[in-house]
């Protein structure tokens, strides 16, 4: 009953109740279906001009987004322009038909989902920066050096860690978190972290496809009843499998040598503790938010971004308090370093933790974000997929799928096959969840994870450095295809 409620929604006949479309999301890239439900064109303009000048515009953008090495030019600014220029054909056309509230529908309904996506993603990023800032990083990357981590036992640390907390979380949220640690113990060391940040990336995209709470994929596959929840699990060999291959290439190009010592002993600054806890208790809100309440986690987020802001006005408050006590505790103890790093104190901020957000991450997502769902509400993403279907077998289509997912996103690919509805067994669709997950990993612009950390790395990690190892990571594609193919082979019989 779901999977029909869902198929008739993908047709453009009805909506999905609200209820149906809230429930069991994972809390962060949930808010990038809608767009996709957005985008049923009442023209279809795939062969008009328009729509031929749309896509080159769109194709014109990405080319200066991966071009933003050598150009040093942020990928935020051509996309904006392009989702401006597409949109603004579109409203043209649709003016000149008569029907500009349909465009104008699709446009609303597209820009209050991305809404939801960069507030989201504005309260994780100002977490991050207020513990950047109380040194919880930092005191890490300090005991990293004193437990005598070399780099290369950093890279394997990391990349393990992601894999094994996107499931449970997202792996945006997890890349930006191994992101952070990576940066602030190889802090200069430019190659070694370009290389990590391509394994983070990959291992948090990898850990994602074999859970129903991974990814947007995997949840809009789940969703439509399709696949059920236990039955996700027999991804997680191949997701494995996609993981640990270019992980074992790339390691092998890591100089086993440990970071530069800090000169200076790194102490958390007051509260630190309590924001991480603080942002737990965020985390928390926001899938109680959706699971129980059936309400969007962003509501859980900006929550969670009201308890940040009691807390620092508590810790600016009682911080004269707490600084006449450590003077006196310090001067006792003869402790003059410390007592010298008193008069650097200064007090807790959020709005300055907000002010460093990465914006032109949040920009560069917006564009993509209207770029695409302007691409699919003139009709091309259900033309990719009706042809693929209709001339490919499903296999080769759910592949090329895959590669495709790493230059336009993954979540109106995925869409676009349950609109088209294709005749597939059990085992082609577990193949597309699977490669619709892993595929973002093949360029750095294909997931949320590589374009945030793109932004968080800004100078290390880049397009053209994780496009280096891109024949490596293909490599883990294609060995997880093949171990998908071999694991699970009895399911891709198709029962009448």
């Amino acid at each position: 009953m779901m999977l029909q409620s869902f198929r008739r929604l993908a047709r453009g006949r009805q909506r999905l109740p609200d209820r149906l479309a809230l429930a069991s999301c994972p809390f962060l890239l949930f808010f990038l279906v809608t767009p996709a439900l957005a985008a049923t064109p009442a023209l279809d303009l795939t062969t008009s001009f328009v729509g031929f000048l749309a896509l080159a515009i769109f194709t014109l953008a990405y080319a200066l987004v991966m071009a933003e090495e050598r150009l040093h030019m942020r990928k935020s600014k051509p996309v904006l322009v392009a989702a401006g220029i597409i949109w603004g054909l579109i409203g043209w056309v649709y003016v000149q038909a008569g029907m500009s509230s349909e465009s104008e529908h699709a446009f609303r309904e597209t820009l209050l989902e991305f809404s939801e996506l960069m507030l989201f993603l504005l309260v994780a990023m100002t977490y991050i920066n207020a513990m950047e800032e109380r040194n919880v990083f930092d005191a890490l990357r300090s005991w990293m050096v004193r437990k005598g981590f070399s780099y290369r036992m950093l890279f394997w640390l990391t990349g393990i860690l992601a894999f094994i907390i996107s499931p449970i979380a997202d792996n945006l949220t997890t890349a930006l978190l191994m992101c952070a640690v990576v940066t602030k113990v190889a802090e200069g060391d430019k190659r070694f972290i370009n290389l990590a940040c391509v394994n983070i990336v990959v291992a948090a995209n990898a850990g994602g496809a074999f859970s129903p709470f991974g990814d947007i994929t995997t949840l809009m596959v789940w969703q439509a009843g399709i696949v059920h929840f236990h039955e996700f699990f027999a991804l997680l060999v191949p997701s494995l499998v996609n993981f640990l291959i270019p992980a074992v290439v790339m390691s092998a190009f890591i100089k086993n040598r440990k970071p530069a010592s800090l000169e200076d002993d790194i102490w958390l600054k007051r509260g630190a503790r309590r924001i991480i806890v603080l942002f737990f208790l965020t985390v928390a809100t926001a899938v109680v938010c959706h699971t129980l309440l059936h309400l969007p986690p962003v509501l859980g987020m900006m929550t969670g971004l009201g308890y940040l802001q009691f807390f620092g006005y508590y810790l600016r408050q009682s911080l004269p308090r707490s600084l006449e006590r450590k003077r006196t505790r310090y001067t006792q103890r003869g402790d003059w370093k410390k007592l010298e790093q008193l008069g650097s104190v200064v007090p807790f901020d959020v709005f300055n933790r907000v002010a460093r957000a990465e914006w032109d991450t949040l920009l560069f997502f917006y564009g993509v974000v209207m770029c695409v769902g302007g691409l699919g509400f003139i009709g091309y993403l259900g033309l990719l997929s009706d042809v693929l279907y209709t001339q490919w077998h499903a296999t080769g289509a759910n592949i090329a799928l895959g590669v495709v997912s790493a230059v336009v996103d993954n979540i109106p690919v995925m869409f676009a096959v349950l609109t088209m509805e294709p005749d597939m067994s059990h085992g082609h669709w577990l193949l597309i969840t699977l490669t619709a997950g892993v595929g973002g990993s093949l360029l750095s612009v294909g997931s949320a994870a590589g374009v945030a950390l793109m932004g968080q790395a800004r100078g290390s990690y880049t397009f053209m450095g994780h496009l280096r190892w891109t024949p490596v990571i293909a490599l883990g594609y294609i060995a997880s295809v093949v171990t998908h193919l071999w694991l699970n082979g009895a399911s891709f019989a198709l029962h009448g």
